[in-house]
């Protein structure tokens, strides 16, 4: 009896199914890849967008609840409850109230922040104390980075209020870029402004702006 040769794969046929399976396998790791990817970049800008929303939340907190109390910085001078601007030592200066204390320290409720620009950070200064001393240090966070600049315009009145024509925007540019002492007439600014415009620039997101009514006083 004749018995037939199992037939084996011939070299081309090797050939094609090794082909066919990196080809498969480049296109599935292709696609892997992609969704990573995709999982990475949805995964950093909602990092992004908590940071940067979490940052105006902060500074919103801060302009609401601002308290017209003048302090005194380190070097024994007067600064205005608010002030602000290129002008001033920091673009943003400015007493809160709100400063909780749950174990009843025998301190103020209030509190000084101050808000600077540094190395493409936005920081916020806080100090434990309103009047300063000499070796007085603020706790300082960093609030938000990739910020390129930062610019305020302040509000003098509400009479001064203008609305873009056409719309429901409010018309900043003839808005104060400064609030400092020597700008309101060489005194010591015992007025808050009515109003503040707050610009970012972000690396990232582009520029970004909030206005900010005080509350009234």
């Amino acid at each position: 009896m004749r018995t037939e040769r199992a037939r084996g794969f011939t070299l081309v046929e090797v050939l094609i199914a090794l082909a066919i399976t990196a080809f498969v396998a480049t296109i599935a790791y292709t696609s892997l890849a992609n969704v990573m990817n995709s999982v990475e970049q949805l995964r950093a800008n909602a990092d992004r967008s908590y940071e940067v929303n979490r940052a105006w939340m902060i500074i919103s907190r801060d302009l609401r609840e601002f308290a017209n109390r003048p302090v005194r910085d380190e070097f024994g001078e007067t600064e205005p409850a608010l002030s602000g601007g290129e002008l001033a030592r920091f673009p943003l200066s400015l007493t809160r109230s709100g400063w909780h204390n749950p174990n009843g320290h025998p301190r103020s409720n209030l509190q000084r922040v101050n808000y600077r620009l540094e190395d493409e950070g936005l920081w916020r200064d806080m100090y434990y104390v309103l009047d300063r001393a000499g070796d007085s240090e603020p706790e300082s966070v960093l609030l938000l980075d990739g910020v390129e600049y930062l610019e305020l315009s302040f509000l003098g009145s509400l009479e001064q209020l203008e609305v873009e024509t056409g719309g429901t925007t409010v018309d900043a540019r003839n808005w104060a870029d400064n609030w400092v002492a020597d700008s309101l007439g060489g005194g010591a600014a015992t007025e808050p402004p009515a109003a503040l415009a707050i610009t970012l620039q972000l690396r990232d997101w582009g520029e970004m702006r909030r206005v900010y009514a005080l509350p009234p006083l």
